[in-house]
Formats: structure tokens, C-alpha cells, sequence
């Protein structure tokens, strides 16, 4: 086992109760992508193969130095490299690395950038861990229960609620509501008409991005890719919008933001995403799958330009009967996010 605060919240003060709970050194823990982005060379037998692209990496904690100033975004790969090279050591091999795994996505869960202060447990508190973290303050987790937390919450999904909601351009809108049921992210259906569950449905998978589809950010085509689903849905005569809480393509609004602050400073939207340590892109689709299960929709038209979307939902027993382009010009701002999305995502524009 092992003791994990997250490295954004981590003060001296918290490392030193870290270490004196778990008698024995912390270490910091973040994502391949993120040791990588500030300049450490990763030993091949730590970095893994192939398929462990951002595998969790160990590093020592240097003593005396606040977590953040190594952590935190910077201008520029050259900025983040001089601080890797004063302050940090070279990767560790990792000893528990089930637990550094489940710590980093622990930390991901929670929207807080995908790094950790790790204490290894050295000795057994006994048989009982629960009682001993509870007595201790701390909040006990199974790790088998964190690193499923993503596929149980999406099979658990259930809907909880319906109004109809006439919407501009789609008056005979109904909203249904989705969440696990013991509680978690909440997922919404937007249904257009009256669907025919047993004919191929014309559908769009669209993440929520506050910025785009609320405040009508140019930096993006999310709020015109909303707009545009759904008054083509009801031209189409029916159809359902999944709109779903994977904010910043999985990150978070906050991580998004950061990611935001890179790109001004240059890095593309991919790159952006990977210096704060994430992979390019954390979304699921398993709750849509789940979604249109339980609405009895298996034939979908689905309006994408991302193939993965079309993998995903393959994935999980959805038949993508056809995909319907949706895609938009550059408004000026976004030239280069959707030149990115097309060169490196894959993105069919």
C-alpha cells in the first residue's frame, strides 16, 4: 500500500506528515508525458514499450524544494528542463507501480494535474487498513476499486430524470439525464422528435466545453458544432445529441485553461494537453454506449470527424451504420487548433 497527496496540494508540511506516517521516503510520481515535457531521459527499462506511452514515473523527492515549482506548466520545454536539471534526480524504478498507477488516476479523477506525493507503506499497519487510516485522518481506497472507477460508473449509468425542453431551432426537445447510481458525472441526452430505435439513429457525441458552448469561445468549433448538431437533427426530423462531461477532451475546465495558457505560449492543443502531463486526449466513450443501450438504440448515423469516437462506440456494441461529416470553417482563431486536430488527431476536416 501507500499513502498519495496530490502534488498540487502538497506543502512542506504535508510531506512531513507523509513521511513520518509512512517511514520511509517519499517520492514524486507523475505521467511519462509530463517527466518527458521537463527534460528527464527516461531509461528504457523504466520508460516501457510501446503501449505504456504515459506509464507512471517514480522520481526522488528533492529535499527542500516545493512540489509545485517542479510541477507547475512553463513557458517554454527549455524553462521546464532547467528546472528538471536542478532539481531533480533521475527516474527511479518504481516498486509498487500498481499503486502509482491507481495514484495518478486518482489524481486524474478529480481534475487535479496527474501528479503525486507517494509515501510507501514500509511496514503493515495490520489487518484492518480501513480502521488504521481512519484513525489516522485519511481516506482509504481499494486500488482495484480507482482503476475501474471509469468502466463501473459508465455500466452503472441510469437515467434520472426527463423534461421537455424546447430548444431554438428544436421545439420538440425532451433532456434526459444520466447519472451512476450511486451518484458521480451527470450525462444528458438531448432527444429531438420521436426516434425509431430500430432504424439506424442519427447521432452526435458532443463533450461539454463551457468556454465554446456557453460563452461562445473562438478558440474552439465546440459551440457551433453544438448548434449545428442539433438544428440538423431536427431538419432530419429526429435523432438524440449525447452531451457529455468530459470537459477539455477529459481534462477538466481548470486543465484546460492551463492547457490554454501553454498554447498562448506556442504549444499546439495536443502538445498543451501532454505538458501538463495527460495523454491528448482522456475521454471515454462508454457512458454513450451505455446511453443509447438503455434508450434500445444499436444502429447509429453518427455525425464525427474523429474515427476514435467511431472505434469507441464499435467497441462497445454500437454499429455505426454511417458517418455523417460535421465539420465547419476556421473562424479565424481556431485555424491552427483545427489544422492540429486534422494533422495529428486523425480528425476527418
Amino acid at each position: 500500500g501507500g499513502l498519495v497527496i496530490a502534488a498540487e496540494s502538497c506543502g512542506p508540511r504535508a510531506v512531513q506528515r507523509l513521511q513520518g506516517l509512512a517511514q520511509d521516503a517519499p517520492v514524486l510520481v507523475t505521467t511519462r508525458r509530463r517527466a518527458e515535457a521537463i527534460g528527464m531521459e527516461i531509461p528504457p527499462h523504466i520508460a516501457g514499450g510501446m503501449g505504456e506511452t504515459n506509464k507512471p514515473i517514480t522520481l526522488d523527492l528533492p529535499q527542500g524544494v516545493p512540489v509545485d515549482i517542479i510541477l507547475r506548466p512553463h513557458e517554454s520545454e527549455e524553462a521546464g528542463r532547467h528546472v528538471a536539471l536542478r532539481h531533480l534526480s533521475r527516474p527511479v524504478a518504481s516498486h509498487a507501480p500498481r499503486i502509482a498507477q491507481t495514484a495518478i488516476e486518482l489524481a486524474k479523477l478529480s481534475r487535479l494535474l496527474p501528479a503525486v506525493v507517494l509515501g510507501p507503506l514500509s511496514r503493515d499497519p495490520g489487518n484492518n487498513r480501513r480502521d488504521w487510516a481512519r484513525g489516522q485522518d485519511l481516506l482509504y481506497v481499494e486500488a482495484a476499486d480507482v482503476l475501474a472507477y471509469e468502466e463501473i460508473a459508465a455500466r452503472n449509468l441510469q437515467q434520472v430524470a426527463q423534461a421537455h425542453v424546447p430548444l431554438e431551432g428544436a421545439e420538440n426537445a425532451r433532456i434526459l439525464a444520466w447519472r451512476p447510481s450511486d451518484g458521480g458525472k451527470e450525462h444528458l441526452a438531448i432527444v429531438v422528435g420521436e426516434i425509431d430505435p430500430t432504424g439506424p439513429v442519427l447521432i452526435r457525441l458532443h463533450s461539454e466545453c463551457f468556454t465554446g458552448d456557453l460563452l461562445g469561445s473562438l478558440r474552439c468549433d465546440c459551440g457551433v458544432q453544438l448548434r449545428s448538431a442539433i438544428a440538423e437533427i431536427a431538419k432530419q426530423g429526429s435523432g438524440v445529441l449525447l452531451y457529455l462531461a468530459q470537459e477539455g477532451r477529459g481534462i477538466g475546465l481548470v486543465n484546460k485553461l492551463r492547457a490554454y495558457e501553454l498554447q498562448d505560449d506556442g504549444f499546439d492543443t495536443i502538445d498543451a494537453n501532454e505538458q501538463l502531463g495527460f495523454d491528448a486526449d482522456e475521454r471515454i466513450y462508454a457512458p454513450a454506449a451505455t446511453m443509447l443501450a438503455r434508450m434500445g438504440i444499436k444502429r447509429v448515423r453518427l455525425m464525427t470527424n474523429n474515427p476514435e469516437k467511431i472505434a469507441q462506440l464499435e467497441r462497445h456494441g454500437v454499429e455505426v451504420a454511417a458517418r455523417v461529416q460535421h465539420s465547419f470553417p476556421s473562424n479565424g482563431h481556431n485555424e491552427n487548433y483545427l489544422r492540429t486536430k486534422a494533422e495529428r488527431a486523425g480528425h476527418l476536416l
